[in-house]
């Protein structure tokens, strides 16, 4: 194999469309491995470690492009590197609508004086300068970067504070804001549940199933995974349910978030018993009782809340059938050895979600998500026991595309456990919307073709159990990625709740009790 490399001086493109060109290039024949983002300190040693550093490198600075390429031979490399400069022009002429744009904050609100949100998505370190700005001018924020230092964030929400704006993020990687999907969110309709949000995916999954069930969302404000830790206090989420509560187009409130911090759940529950609406609350793995006593209604799952959300607005949930017939011959050609489930995720909350349903059943799951029912794994690369890891986390991303944006991400994991003799149950969660890869199903279709290949030759059977978090109207069609899934011989159900437990049956060998709720 050849590796080169290239640095593009002073050049900046949204990490999202660096993703999408890695992904691009990834996938040309004769490609191992591609690498295209910003030269930040952690991007750089990211490359280092996965042996992808080159000495063009040394002088490079976060102000920079870094483009790295491996493959089979010279011309090959040679020839993708000569390509990326069209791709770096064509998403810049995408993000500027093909006009000259503007490169400056300044510039922007001169040409639209009548908007209050700002969406930054630049290398964390830069994130508090061009927020700061952004704040002074009375704009509110969803700020997509992550890696902004913590003392960073609270300092932005403390100024928002003070001003009476909401800043989403940093690390918010959702929202649906009158109707308009920001970063990962899906094509849902409007209606008049709100939703506020410390977990991307447990939004999008939320939404989702409303979407599903007839209703619509009025906003979806996400507010970062860090929000509900004690050093940031909840400030985001508390600002997000005083707007809905305020707002005439939101009649029920969701809340959703893994369980806050003991300081933040307290100002969040006596913030809700201000509240004159319906509110739902899903503290992922959290006290009931707690939620109760402040008048709200607790939800265990993400389907609960979406269920509990629909029923209060007068609707009938009535979820689409998941396989679950098929789950009995499953089970009987599992050999003696497999044992655990191995859940492989592209989303926290929706791998945290996996292990608490897991929990229930089994007792010791083991995760890296942040989840008190679960024991934290060791080595996140490598599974213990029943396993939920969530491939999205810091650990796997920092200099690489997330797995919503490269499915692939995931191939050298999922053959990791097929190959495991232990392993009872593959259990995925595919998820869709903007800015998401055109068609993750049928990525992870020739990967799980590959496994069960593999498992074959071993002598043995491998189930396994997905969920699609996506609706008709998404670009990727929910529909579409559900068909690709079942072709490839794996059992698809309509929320991860309900994967997680058809999982768990197979594992158990047991069909009594199981089924869609």
């Amino acid at each position: 194999m050849v590796v080169k490399s290239r640095v593009l001086k002073n050049v900046y493109r949204d990490s999202i469309a660096l993703m999408r060109i890695a992904s691009a290039i990834s996938q040309r024949t004769g490609v191992a491995r591609a690498e295209v983002l910003m030269a930040t300190p952690a991007n750089l040693e990211a490359l280092h470690q996965g042996a992808l550093f080159t000495p063009e490198m040394a002088g490079a600075s976060a102000s920079d492009i870094a483009i790295v390429v491996e493959a089979v031979s010279d011309d090959v490399v040679l020839d993708v590197l000569g390509s990326v400069d069209d791709m770096l022009r064509m998403e810049s002429v995408a993000e500027t609508g093909g006009s000259d744009g503007t490169f400056s904050l300044p510039a922007a609100i001169e040409q639209r004086p009548d908007a209050n949100l700002a969406l930054l998505s630049i290398p964390g370190l830069f994130v508090k300068r061009e927020a700061m700005r952004a704040l002074e001018r009375g704009l509110n924020l969803l700020i997509f970067s992550d890696n902004v230092p913590l003392e960073d964030e609270i300092e932005l929400k403390r100024q928002a504070e003070a001003r009476g704006l909401l800043v989403m993020g940093p690390d918010c990687g959702t929202a649906l804001i009158g109707g308009v999907a920001l970063g990962f969110a899906n094509r849902v309709r409007r209606g008049s549940i709100g939703i506020v949000a410390a977990s991307g995916t447990g939004l999008q999954e939320v939404s989702c199933l409303l979407d599903r069930a007839g209703l619509g969302v009025s906003h979806g404000i996400g507010t970062g995974t860090n929000d509900v830790k004690a050093a940031v206090g909840g400030v985001s989420l508390l600002r997000g349910l005083r707007l809905l509560e305020a707002d005439a187009d939101t009649d029920i409130i969701v809340i959703v978030t893994k369980p806050p911090d003991g300081v933040v759940a307290a100002k969040i529950l006596a913030e809700i018993k201000k509240v004159r609406k319906r509110v739902i609350v899903n503290f992922l793995g959290g006290d009931v009782a707690t939620i109760t006593a402040a008048g709200a209604t607790p939800a265990v799952t993400l389907e609960d809340a979406a269920r509990l959300a629909v029923e209060a607005a007068g609707g009938i949930y009535s979820p689409a059938v998941g396989d679950w017939s098929q789950l009995p011959g499953e089970m009987g050609r599992l050999a003696p050895t497999q044992r655990y489930v191995r859940g492989v995720f592209s989303g926290g909350t929706l791998a945290a979600e996996a292990a608490l349903v897991l929990a229930e059943q089994f007792g010791e799951v083991y995760t890296n998500t942040s989840l008190t029912q679960a024991r934290r794994m060791p080595d996140a690369r490598r599974s213990l026991q029943h396993t939920c890891v969530d491939l999205g986390d810091d650990e796997f991303t920092r200099g690489r595309p997330h797995p919503m944006l490269e499915p692939a991400m995931r191939h050298q994991r999922i053959l990791q456990e097929a190959e495991d003799p232990e392993t009872a149950v593959l259990l995925l969660d595919v998820v869709l919307g903007y800015g998401i890869h055109p068609y993750p199903a049928r990525v992870l279709a020739e990967t799980l073709r590959e496994a069960r290949e593999r498992v074959a030759k071993a002598g043995h059977y491998l189930p396994v159990v997905a969920s699609v978090c996506g609706t008709e109207g998404d670009p990727q069609s929910c529909a579409k990625q559900a068909a690709a899934l079942r072709q490839a011989g794996a059992l698809v159900f309509c929320s991860n709740a309900q994967s997680a437990r058809a999982a768990a049956a197979i594992a158990q060998r047991r069909v009594e009790g199981w089924g869609p709720p």
